[in-house]
């Protein structure tokens, strides 16, 4: 089994996406763009015990908050669709009448039934199913609902897909904190209760269970004192009332019921070496998520047939530990859906694996994956994924700097005019602004052009360039910033008043072969500075100069006025164009059946 396509229609923040997954996949994106909201959209439609939650969705579960219709206008609802590929024979024997076909050359439905060509390999059997959510004016109240898609468009009495038929499609979504709390409860939905599900377990403690808690007065011991305020209690209760309404108050350990106890019954765990046993949720975080890796094990085992959604594995988890969980989900799982911010997560998955999310001002999430242009060789975008492309693909805006020095230069600059000048700068980090290091400027205008292509917001800065690649650049960027000096070091140098420029001097510690060729740094301070940067390319140089000015005016101005210019263009753009609302359900649009 596996998620093939997804439409969200009004769902929290996504006013309408379409996606589709690969076997397996990760949703790259930066934060707030959405990827939590793709998986709890896909656990609305298929988790069993998702609607168990009541009520189902509310308020802030519709886009904007807007439930409610205008005058005139069609009920808003929620809409999610999954079409699900990859069948085996149960499913097929369950779903038979709700069977459609789906090409997966075309990513797309086949159009023509009964289909001649089924055996084409690209041809298979697909289960759509769509959820829809409410506001229902009547009962003052919100209402979802999971449907057979066919059904609704073909009948005026939708069949619903129910908790039976989703257990046969066997979802599973691993939230990082929700999921670890509740493991190995005995509450609905937790992974110890699906585990015993599967195994067609049921416990048959609850009976014996309430029948000895019941016998168990806390405190009754009368030195303790409890047992005699009660007794006054009940003492001043009879001057006011008769016995038969209600006599002889005590307390117990629980409310007693089923539903309580699986609330409060929790597995205990051995705290280190000691013999001392301790809530497992209150074990270190790494512990309690490879705890749930384990009992991941344990489900596959016993399904087979699993769609695994996870976010954030990296969550408390050494490096070498987070791969370990990504390869062993890819293992156990049929498909598997990751959210993550680790390199070493990311680095796991192809390019054709990655999602990257990305999610308009209007609510229009779109789709892209990585295309390296021919100038970036897969080997070295692998070799250097950490250090140089990962960082990118998990934010929304990019500054291609031509080397090291810049890419290390210019935050720390705006990093420190910040500090100095709030009003008017702003630290890369508080724009969402990612420095690349191009390496050279060779590189500029490719790399600019990857983003470009991933939907990214993507400026340029370099040294001086010949007009036709500074053409070049300037078409994969929004805004190139060139200065007109050829290298760094000389724009800085040139621009800095020498009283900054000699009390730096004498604040760094000097190597030895400038300390041999420059005696006294102050007799020639700007060429002994300009060779100490140089010295300390990419090492930082220009970065802790900058970073230690104590006036605005010490920074060169071109780069503050650079800087000023970047908090400009990374203000929120409210002006994309309204685009026209898909039709959810496909090709025609059909009128909602609830």
């Amino acid at each position: 089994m596996k998620i093939s396509r997804l439409k969200i229609k009004r769902f929290r923040g996504i006013r309408k996406c379409k996606l589709f997954f690969t076997d397996h996949a990760v949703l790259v994106g930066d934060n707030n763009s959405g990827k939590s909201t793709v998986l709890e959209a896909i656990d609305l439609a298929l988790g069993p015990d998702r609607l168990n939650r009541k009520p189902v969705i509310d308020e802030h579960d519709f886009h904007l908050g807007e439930y409610l219709a205008n005058e005139g206008e069609k009920p808003r609802k929620i809409r999610i669709e999954v079409t699900i590929t990859d069948l085996n024979n149960e499913q097929r024997s369950r779903f038979v009448d709700y069977i459609e076909w789906w090409d997966n050359s075309k990513d797309a439905f086949h159009s023509e039934p009964p289909p001649e060509d089924v055996d084409d390999g690209s041809i298979e059997e697909a289960l759509r199913v769509t959820f829809l959510g409410r506001y229902d004016s009547e009962e003052d109240d919100f209402s979802g609902k999971t449907f057979f898609s066919r059904s609704l468009e073909e009948s005026d009495s939708p069949a619903p897909f129910g908790k039976a038929d989703k257990r046969y499609c066997g979802f599973l979504y691993l939230r990082s904190i929700r999921t670890a709390r509740r493991a190995l409860s005995l509450e609905h939905g937790s992974l110890l209760d699906i585990i015993l599900q599967l195994k067609e377990i049921r416990p048959k403690m609850w009976e014996k269970t309430i029948e000895e808690a019941s016998g168990w007065d806390v405190a009754s011991d009368p030195e303790l004192g409890i047992s005699g305020i009660l007794e006054t209690i009940e003492d001043a209760m009879r001057k006011y009332v008769p016995s038969e309404w209600g006599i002889s108050p005590r307390l117990k350990v629980s409310k007693l019921t089923r539903e309580h106890l699986r609330q409060i019954i929790t597995a205990f765990i051995n705290t280190g070496e000691s013999e001392h046993a301790a809530p497992f949720y209150l074990q270190g975080r790494g512990t309690i998520n490879l705890l749930v890796l384990a009992m991941l094990s344990q489900i596959a085992a016993d399904r087979q047939n699993i769609v695994f959604a996870m976010e954030e594995p990296e969550t408390a988890i050494p490096p070498y530990a987070q791969k370990r969980i990504v390869h062993e989900v890819r293992n156990l799982a049929t498909q598997s859906l990751f959210t993550s911010h680790s390199p070493y997560v990311l680095e796991e998955f192809s390019i054709q694996e990655m999602a990257v999310l990305k999610r308009s001002s209007d609510g229009h999430m779109t789709q892209a994956t990585v295309k390296l242009p021919e100038s970036i060789k897969h080997k070295h975008y692998r070799q250097e994924f950490r250090t140089r492309f990962c960082e990118g693909l998990l934010s929304r805006r990019i500054l291609v700097a031509e080397g090291a020095t810049e890419a290390t230069a210019m935050p720390a600059a705006a990093r420190r005019l910040s500090e100095l000048n709030p009003e008017s700068y702003s630290s890369f980090e508080a724009l969402g602004l990612c420095t690349i290091d191009a390496g050279t400027d060779s590189q500029i205008a490719d790399i600019a052009k990857l983003y470009k292509k991933l939907g990214k917001q993507v400026f340029a800065l370099c040294d001086k360039q010949k007009p036709s690649e500074k053409r070049a650049i300037e078409a994969e960027v929004e805004r190139l910033f060139m200065h007109e000096e050829k290298g760094f070091e000389k724009l800085v140098i040139k621009n800095t008043e020498q009283e900054a420029i000699e009390e730096f001097i004498d604040a760094i510690d000097w190597p030895n072969h400038l300390k041999e060729r420059y005696p006294d740094p102050s007799e020639n301070p700007e060429r002994a500075l300009y060779d100490y940067f140089k010295w300390s390319k990419g090492n930082w140089g220009i970065a802790d100069f900058l970073a230690q000015c104590a006036y605005e005016e010490d920074i060169p101005e071109w780069i503050r006025d650079t800087c000023k210019e970047l908090k400009t263009l990374c203000q929120p753009d409210d002006d994309h164009e309204e685009e026209e609302i898909e039709n959810v359900s496909g090709e025609k649009e059909h009128e909602d059946i609830f």
